[in-house]
């Protein structure tokens, strides 16, 4: 019989079947039909350990035929895939008249009243040898597969004096209680340092991050970047684009004395990449290439790279070279102009025409400084500016060639790139040291439910309170009584008085 029995029994405590401590699926629940009750479909099962069960409330002639029946103080749990490994459980509580029923694929445990403590009957359903232990004895096809009501049934779980378990349950609401609080502050770090990378990067493009730096400093002008990219603007279209007045709610921000507005067109050379499927005439090579999903907002994702055709004669010049700027054209809104830096990561890679690359036309660019600002600030522009569907939104040549850049002096773009890293890399050391401090607080909860049913939570307390957990009120004397009790119960057999002659 398998369960969560691992070692000795402590003093006091003995091994049974799950079924000899409560009764598994207990009889339709006896009330009038218009009586007000509660009812739990499994969306509203709580995983965590102290998540709250919810209900609606319904009149019981609703409810009460076709759905598992329960009542308060009784636990249930989810017996169907994905369900049960997600640990869809609660103790029942708080129901209107005490009543209730819900998904027909709960399973409804009710503990042997008043020797067996619903907390301790629950708190057992949540160990990890439960859990593994049912999903691996579950049956039926893929997709509905279910624990066996025979494995539950059968389940071995140690049984403690009716004290001690109502001192486990105590010790585990507290202990757990804190466990739940850690992981939730941590699982929120992520969001916070999202925020406060947002944050930074704000700060960056608007001159804020290096308003102490700047002071006093004899900077070049960005108007010499602006004067050197000029020279190799060679479309007409692009001079155009380039030249273009700014409008006045196009320059959402103040930026510093120093800095220069200017179109990306004026001082990058944008260009679309391949379209898929295209018709190649002559030769052809195979190329890798970058799609939308590779070009993330701050990153570029190059587990998954895929080959194209292309022309040998115009391979070369599609390439990606080191400090290209890409730019998502779409998709939703979160995608619209995302993108990231080229670093040579690929030999010979091009990207498709569903992102753009921008590329330098000084040295006195920084790529990654235009990228933060087209992945903050400049988001804005792009969701203003772009083609909005339903679902889809995308910007073209001309919406990036327009977005309004802040430029700052040469030194000072490669001051903010610097700033920028130095505060990403502590963020990233932070969520490290919180996704690892996270699994072990993961981990923790099953020690803790390990040590309560080993009894390790509870053996100073056994050894103050001796009179407890033995004779009378040892767990042998409890299960007894529990045996007693169900015999009594049992509707005597009716016997049929002998005819007389």
């Amino acid at each position: 019989m398998a369960g969560v029995i691992d070692g000795v029994l402590p003093e006091g405590w003995v091994e049974v079947a799950l079924k000899d401590i409560v009764t598994v699926n207990p009889k339709k629940n006896e009330a009038e039909p218009e009586q007000n009750s509660g009812f739990v479909p499994m969306a509203l099962a709580p995983t965590s350990f102290h998540g709250e069960l919810e209900f609606e409330e319904k009149p019981w002639g609703e409810i009460k035929k076709s759905y598992t029946n329960f009542k308060d103080d009784d636990v249930i749990f989810a017996k169907v895939t994905p369900c049960f490994e997600n640990g869809k459980a609660a103790v029942v509580r708080n129901l209107p008249n005490g009543i209730g029923a819900g998904s027909s694929e709960f399973y409804v445990l009710r503990p042997d009243a008043p020797y067996i403590s619903e907390k301790y009957i629950f708190s057992l359903i949540k160990t990890h040898q439960f859990a593994q232990e049912g999903a691996e004895n579950m049956t039926g096809a893929v997709g509905l597969r279910r624990v066996p009501r025979g494995f539950v049934e059968n389940f071995s779980v140690p049984l403690a004096p009716l004290a001690e378990q109502e001192v486990i349950a105590e010790k585990l609401d507290n202990l757990l209680a804190q466990v739940e609080s850690t992981k939730a502050r941590l699982e929120r770090l992520p969001e916070i340092l999202k925020r406060f990378r947002q944050s930074v990067l704000a700060a960056a493009v608007s001159g804020k991050l290096t308003e102490e730096w700047r002071e006093g400093k004899e900077l070049s002008s960005p108007l010499e970047i602006i004067s050197d990219s000029a020279a190799f603007i060679t479309t007409k279209k692009a001079k155009e684009l380039a030249e273009k007045p700014f409008l006045d709610d196009e320059l959402t921000f103040l930026i510093p004395e120093s800095w220069h507005w200017v179109r990306l067109s004026k001082i990058t050379e944008i260009v679309s990449g391949v379209a898929k499927g295209s018709k190649n005439k002559g030769d052809t090579v195979l190329r890798p290439y970058l799609r939308v999903a590779n070009v993330q907002r701050g990153f570029l994702d190059l587990e998954e790279i895929k080959d194209i055709d292309v022309p040998e004669s115009k391979a070369e010049a599609l390439e990606l070279k080191n400090g290209d700027i890409l730019f998502n054209e779409g998709g939703d809104l979160d995608k619209l102009g995302r993108g990231w830096i080229w670093e040579n990561q690929i030999p010979n890679c091009i990207h498709q025409n569903h992102v753009f690359r921008a590329r330098c036309l000084s040295e006195g660019l920084e790529p990654k400084f235009i990228s933060y600002y087209g992945n903050s600030e400049g988001k804005e522009y792009f969701i203003r500016n772009g083609t909005q569907s339903v679902n889809l939104a995308s910007i073209n040549k001309t919406t990036l060639s327009l977005l309004p850049v802040p430029l700052p002096p040469a030194e000072e773009q490669t001051e903010i790139v610097r700033r920028v890293e130095e505060l990403f890399a502590y963020a990233d050391t932070i969520q490290e040291q919180a996704d690892a401090a996270l699994q072990r607080v993961n981990s923790l909860t099953q020690s803790i439910l390990a040590k309560a049913f080993r009894g390790e939570l509870t053996a100073d307390w056994r050894a103050a309170n001796p009179e407890l957990i033995s004779g009378e009120n040892s767990a042998e004397a409890l299960l007894e009584k529990i045996k007693a009790e169900r015999a009594a119960q049992k509707p005597k057999k009716k016997t049929r008085a002998k005819k007389t002659a």
